[in-house]
């Protein structure tokens, strides 16, 4: 797997915190963890450290995270700087080199006894906990995963929930074809078993993201 070693990470100042345990997921999931993606160059923003730019005075890697609160461990995988305490941090090899990148130097942080990630963008705002437990409910034993997919039928892939040894698998892969470093998600996730869900919930979608300016005023409008 090409990705960065556990000696590239460290923990955000603070004792890391157990694992939590879930419950009200039908029984399917009982714990998780969360890999946070925020190493993107933010070009439509000049470059600026995209994940990091408040919405309401929070950042939204901040937002992303609170989200996964419960997650256990948190995983961000970008700059360091300003990260909340407990959550380990790691950076995709070259940095910036895109999210399957990310995601492979992500699970490498992962504890052996894990089998459920939250892969999750840091530029959603708008993610709540009931949105993370909608997808949680959501992942049965016949899916390699579960996302969110929007009214015109687009899968929202880093806004889900996934098996860890299916998106391992799916590394190992892809990095046996080609590098990791600039290729496309839907390579990654090409031939894995996906579940797709609608959002029901009251407000706007948590797959919001923000991509320019205009986007991050609305999501100000809409932010709690």
């Amino acid at each position: 797997m090409a990705a960065s070693g556990k000696a590239g990470y460290r923990e955000a100042a603070g004792t890391r915190p157990g694992r939590s345990r879930r419950g009200g997921y039908g029984g399917v999931v009982n714990a998780y963890a969360a890999v946070v993606l925020a190493g993107g160059a933010a070009r439509r923003m000049g470059g600026v450290d995209k994940p990091a730019r408040p919405v309401r005075g929070r950042p939204m890697r901040d937002r992303v995270l609170a989200a996964v609160a419960d997650a256990d461990p948190r995983i961000l995988v970008g700059p360091a700087a300003g990260v909340p305490r407990g959550v380990l941090v790691t950076r995709e090899e070259p940095p910036g080199g895109g999210p399957v990148a990310a995601t492979a130097a992500g699970l490498v942080l992962l504890p052996g006894d894990a089998t459920v990630v939250a892969l999750l963008a840091a530029d959603l705002p708008l993610l709540t906990r009931a949105a993370i437990d909608d997808l949680l409910h959501h992942l049965d034993t016949g899916a390699d995963g579960v996302c969110f997919v929007d009214e015109a039928g687009r899968r929202q892939t880093l806004c889900g929930v996934w098996r860890v040894a299916a998106l391992r698998g799916a590394v190992d892969r892809l990095a046996a074809d080609e590098p990791l470093a600039g290729a496309p998600l839907r390579a990654l996730l090409h031939g894995l078993t996906v579940q797709e869900v609608p959002w029901h919930g009251d407000g706007p979608p948590p797959w919001f993201d923000c991509d320019t300016d205009e986007d991050v005023r609305r999501a100000e409008e809409w932010a709690r």
